[in-house]
């Protein structure tokens, strides 16, 4: 068999394999840096509720530009857009450094950090997202939607181990090597040059500027699993309370905030290297509501746990089970939606995405805060549970959504 013979795969793609090494490098980055800000921020109050406030005040900018986004990565070059995120992460990373050097550090400046965080991590998230299909043939989108999450998820679990070991040695080498990996992570997005992208030219009007809303309003598979998402992960995130955990309930250091926050990440990586060899075909439906119902009885079965070792268990569970939802919701908004308004529905999804993360952890925090880390968590999961059964109802066709590329725009 000649090589023009050979199945095609992601790695014969060089724009994809650039696109892999600079998301690996600049998620890790962003990983190592939120747990070291999150430490240093409750070592500094001791408050669950600063650790809150920081998902709130990143999803903030997010929430006010998520319609700027969406104009920005329809009309401008995805690559760049991506590039000029990297640069602004790392002058925050080099901000925190200077700060511990020069003992500057407050309260105020890591929220005004998280905040700057939160801008670049707005358009970073939608531009990732839609430059996926534009590296590799349409064949094999669903696949490479799979291998980015690998890159997402090799940096979840990687990311926060080495920040929370790292923050034993003090902040300024975890915030030295965040400025080193977010300096990598643009030199790889500059070498990438895309197989194909097709960038808006309608003119600007009102109906152009909430394309997205009327896209999504028209699909009700693409309305069902960005809602879905939304209201999952509001209910049933744990990760801004884990710094609680760690200390609190474990009685450990910032070692132990590094294994919990790295724990998802592990059965995410694992789920989506299985997903990647072996994608989903039939059922996509079916298959992503038991993957949301997992996602709910592994957090309750994390809430409910005293020991560290299923502690862990249970969030690598909740990983896997996340991953699959992800990947079939992902491959869905990407195929199901024209290039020229990918950006504009990725937008939105990615306000969604943002409000179910970042104001689920001011959820938690202020819920602990009033309850109880374990009791928040609890609750917490059983919406999770309960809002999966009503979306059954709701959104008869993605219960029935069957091969995922036949929803391709």
């Amino acid at each position: 068999m000649t090589i023009k013979d050979q199945p095609d795969t992601l790695l014969r793609h060089r724009p994809f394999v650039l696109f892999w090494l600079a998301r690996f490098a600049v998620t890790a980055s962003y990983q190592m840096l939120i747990v070291a800000v999150a430490w240093q921020l409750y070592a500094l109050t001791g408050d669950p509720f600063d650790l809150g406030l920081i998902g709130l005040i990143q999803f903030i900018p997010a929430m006010l530009l998520f319609l700027v986004v969406g104009h920005v990565t329809d009309r401008y070059q995805r690559r760049l857009v991506l590039l000029s995120c990297q640069i602004i992460e790392g002058v925050a990373a080099a901000t925190l450094l200077v700060a511990v050097i020069a003992g500057a550090t407050s309260r105020e400046l890591i929220l005004c950090v998280a905040f700057i965080l939160g801008i670049a991590r707005a358009f970073e998230v939608t531009a990732m997202q839609i430059m996926v299909p534009g590296l590799v043939p349409l064949p094999l989108v669903p696949r490479a939607v799979a291998g980015s999450a690998t890159a997402n998820q090799a940096a979840v679990i990687t990311g926060p181990a080495l920040g929370g070991f790292l923050y034993a040695a003090g902040p300024t080498v975890v915030y030295g090597v965040c400025l080193v990996l977010f300096a990598a992570a643009a030199l790889l997005t500059l070498m990438i040059r895309m197989e194909r992208s097709a960038l808006s030219r309608e003119p600007m009007t009102l109906a152009t500027f909430f394309a997205g809303f009327a896209f999504i309003r028209r699909n009700p598979v693409v309305f069902g699993v960005i809602s879905l998402d939304l209201f999952v992960v509001l209910l049933g995130g744990v990760t801004a309370l884990l710094p609680v955990f760690a200390r609190d309930v474990f009685a450990a250091g910032p070692w132990a905030l590094g294994l919990l926050r790295a724990a998802p990440g592990v059965g995410a990586l694992t789920m989506a290297l299985v997903l990647t060899r072996w994608p989903i075909e039939y059922k996509a439906g079916k298959m992503m509501f038991a993957a949301v119902a997992g996602y709910g009885l592994s957090t309750a079965l994390f809430a409910l746990s005293n020991n560290f070792i299923i502690a862990l268990a249970s969030l690598a569970a909740l990983g896997a089970s996340d991953m699959v939802s992800v990947v079939i919701r992902m491959t869905l908004v990407q195929l199901g939606t024209p290039d020229e308004v990918r950006g504009r529905v990725t937008a939105v999804n990615g306000l969604f995405i943002g409000a179910s993360n970042q104001l689920g952890e001011f959820r938690a925090g202020a819920m602990a805060s009033l309850i109880g880390a374990v009791p928040a968590v609890l609750v917490g999961s059983v919406g999770t549970l309960i809002i999966t059964l009503i979306w059954t109802r709701l959104f008869p066709p993605l219960w029935h959504a069957d091969r995922m590329d036949e929803e391709r725009a």
